[in-house]
């Protein structure tokens, strides 16, 4: 997803004229490397070629480009400009959801996936469930987080701890909320649906990775009555979360997820960044399309990389 919106700094023109250089060196690159090959193939393997390959030339541009933008987006973000990142209602509904468990004096359940502690989505959904504990420990109201892995437990019981401490409510926290259950899929999808019928949380939490105990999951938190927000880059997954939860998060908006909420300024930056580097690859690929048509190859050539 793309979350660009209108500036009203001069400075995200500075961007366009970084990466606009780049792709002029990438193309000059890629003309002069091409004639080299067709002149003096034989020449290729001296200068630096024991340590660089020059025909990853373009790729090495493109790569320090993108570092260079990003580490200047984070920038921008700690010096306190505000960067537009568009709503995202699954996230605009986590207030309503938390006070609907609050009124009604029931407690919050988060599922984080079943993936291992070194899954990235299990790391972006510890800094969500750090943002939402923090939340819910401000309306003093109850947080269930049921385990899947066994390394995955001392970062949830860390990251809701360390909530609860931000939040001002240390005392609050309640450790055997962080609850370990099985490494077996589908013996973890039977203890957390154990836990819907039992405990009757009024909001469910499904952000991480799943596979086919995400509609088992959604659709019991479904007959229960709770409100359901679900999230996953497993894209396989999305439409059952989709037909039995209230709000999903669809692909990246999962991992933007984390910025949306923490506003963390090098979480915002590197989003950011990402976003103007997308922006000028599809800009890249229309470009090259059109060219490729009027048989110019300039564009194609220069990202082979033999």
């Amino acid at each position: 997803m793309i979350h660009l919106g209108r500036q009203r700094s001069r400075k995200p023109a500075l961007v366009g004229v970084a990466l606009t250089m780049a792709l002029l060196i990438i193309l000059g690159s890629g003309i002069v490397l091409a004639q080299d090959e067709e002149t003096a193939p034989e020449e290729s393997q001296g200068g630096f070629s024991w340590f660089f390959d020059p025909a990853s030339l373009s790729v090495f541009v493109v790569l320090l480009v993108f570092s260079i933008v990003v580490l200047w987006c984070i920038q921008r973000a700690k010096g306190g400009e505000e960067l537009f990142i568009r709503k995202i209602a699954g996230l605009e509904a986590v207030e309503e959801a938390v006070g609907r468990a609050t009124e009604m004096g029931k407690p919050v359940l988060y599922v984080p996936g079943i993936d291992d502690a070194n899954n990235i989505q299990t790391i972006y959904s510890m800094i969500i469930l750090g943002h939402i504990a923090k939340t819910v420990a401000k309306y003093e109201t109850p947080i269930i987080v049921p385990v899947c892995r066994a390394f995955v437990v001392p970062l949830a019981e860390e990251t809701v701890k360390q909530a609860y401490l931000d939040a001002g409510a240390p005392d609050a926290y309640n450790k055997n909320n962080i609850r370990y259950l099985s490494e077996e899929q589908f013996a973890f999808t039977a203890g957390v649906d154990g836990i819907m019928l039992r405990e009757k949380p009024a909001a469910n939490l499904f952000l991480g990775s799943f596979f086919a105990e995400s509609l088992i999951l959604a659709e019991t938190g479904f007959q229960t009555g709770a409100i359901q927000i679900a999230g996953t880059a497993n894209i396989h997954q999305l439409p059952f979360f989709v037909v039995a939860c209230d709000y999903t998060l669809i692909g990246e908006e999962f991992y933007a997820a984390s910025a949306y909420l923490s506003r963390d300024p090098r979480l915002v930056g590197t989003l950011k960044g990402t976003d103007y580097m997308k922006v000028a690859i599809m800009g890249y690929l229309v470009v090259g399309a059109i060219l490729e048509n009027f048989g110019i190859h300039a564009f194609a050539d220069m990202l082979r990389l033999n």
